[in-house]
């Protein structure tokens, strides 16, 4: 049996891993991995972080299951921190999952139960999981043009044109904030406007959100989330608390199924449980337990948004540092989007072979299609990526 299984690709971004580790230069940059680095290049744990493990340490007393769909308390301070008051809550059915990854596979795992021939519609680019998990899952998909490489913008009049050829409940899976891999975001009159199209169509919204509070602020962040789901008679919506919390390897993420009809919120609540028996079973808590601990307790909340502002300010100031140089190097403001992008990501909008180019001559290491992670780069770094891009000829 096991020798009937077939070789499958490399993820490229764990190639990219090893081949930045095996680079002995010392002016190596790591731009392909998505994780938060302060300036000394370390992923911290939170004030808040560690302050909320102590508390728990001190407190816990059982380390028994929780339900099918997590503790409560998690996902209430999930959908207050998310959606606030932009919806009634007892139209949300909610299930803590193995982080944002494990929050989108089980949407796909209801869409596919719900209905099976619905076409999950995902942006070009996307975030590369999404086709993945649907291949796997045998479901279909189709993409609807996102970014404009010329501008390095959204193309919003390419995305009306093929959202206009959504059908009635099909599925677009749409960014809540900080789109990655491009960094480039709707804003919140073209927002109004998908929406309008999606109501018209019939079609329902699947929202990724992984990255509020890096952006604009957190709830700057969710405007674009809460305005979709106030307007749409169902919704479904993945959040990652990996980033925003820095809890990356505790695989913290919750799915809501929304619905406006609230007869509904017993069968989908229902529904996310038997998902989560089925895949996993109970859902892993101390991550989650964290999060609650956190967003209920005033201090720690105010030193977390505190914390998390300044991660925030910190990738914007990385942002104009680095489309300030490029514009000083390159006598022109071709990179100026680079500031107007928000999130960790960007895409620069070249060849893989000048990608390529900038690796080999510069230690360089960025995703083929030229998405880079900003928050990899220090005020020491960024001159540095800002000549191999002018080098490169970029």
């Amino acid at each position: 049996m096991l020798g009937n299984l077939k070789t499958q690709p490399a993820d490229k971004i764990l190639a990219l891993m090893a081949q930045y580790r095996a680079d002995p230069r010392d002016t190596k940059i790591d731009l392909g991995v998505g994780v938060y680095k302060n300036a000394q290049g370390v992923t911290p744990v939170m004030r808040a972080v560690k302050a909320a493990e102590h508390k728990v340490w001190e407190t816990q007393d059982s380390k028994a299951y929780v339900g099918l769909a997590g503790d409560p308390a998690f996902s209430d301070a999930m959908i207050d921190l998310v959606l606030a008051d932009s919806i009634a809550w007892d139209n949300i059915a909610a299930a803590a999952t193995p982080g944002g990854t494990g929050a989108i596979r089980q949407g796909f795992e209801l869409i596919k139960m719900a209905s099976p021939d619905a076409t999950v519609w995902l942006s070009n680019p996307t975030w590369p999981n999404h086709p993945s998990i649907l291949k796997y899952l045998g479901m279909p998909m189709a993409e609807y043009r996102y970014f404009d490489e010329a501008t390095r913008g959204v193309d919003f009049d390419g995305m009306m044109t093929d959202l206009a050829k959504v059908k009635a409940g099909d599925v677009v899976l749409l960014h809540g904030c900080c789109h990655n891999p491009t960094g480039a975001n709707l804003n919140l009159a073209q927002v109004q406007q998908v929406i309008d199209v999606m109501q018209g169509k019939g079609a329902i919204p699947f929202i990724d959100i992984a990255y509020q509070g890096f952006g604009d602020g957190l709830e700057e962040d969710a405007a674009a989330t809460r305005l979709i789901v106030s307007q749409m008679p169902e919704s479904l919506l993945a959040a990652s608390c990996s980033k925003n919390f820095g809890i990356y390897r505790e695989r913290t993420g919750v799915l809501m199924a929304i619905a406006q009809d609230t007869r509904l919120q017993t069968l989908n609540q229902q529904t996310l449980a038997f998902l989560n028996r089925q895949n996993f079973s109970f859902p892993p808590d101390h991550g989650a337990r964290l999060v609650s601990t956190i967003l209920t307790d005033d201090t720690l909340r105010a030193d977390w948004k505190d914390e998390l502002e300044q991660t925030r300010l910190s990738m914007l100031d990385l942002r104009t540092q680095l489309a300030t140089e490029l514009q000083r190097l390159s006598g022109s403001d071709r990179f100026g989007f680079l500031a107007q992008h928000r999130g960790m990501f960007s895409r620069l909008g070249t060849t893989p072979d000048l990608v390529e180019k900038m690796r080999a001559d510069h230690g360089i290491y960025m995703v083929g299609d030229s998405r880079m992670n900003i928050a990899g780069l220090n005020p020491t770094s960024v001159p540095i990526l800002a000549n191999a891009i002018i080098a490169a000829g970029v």
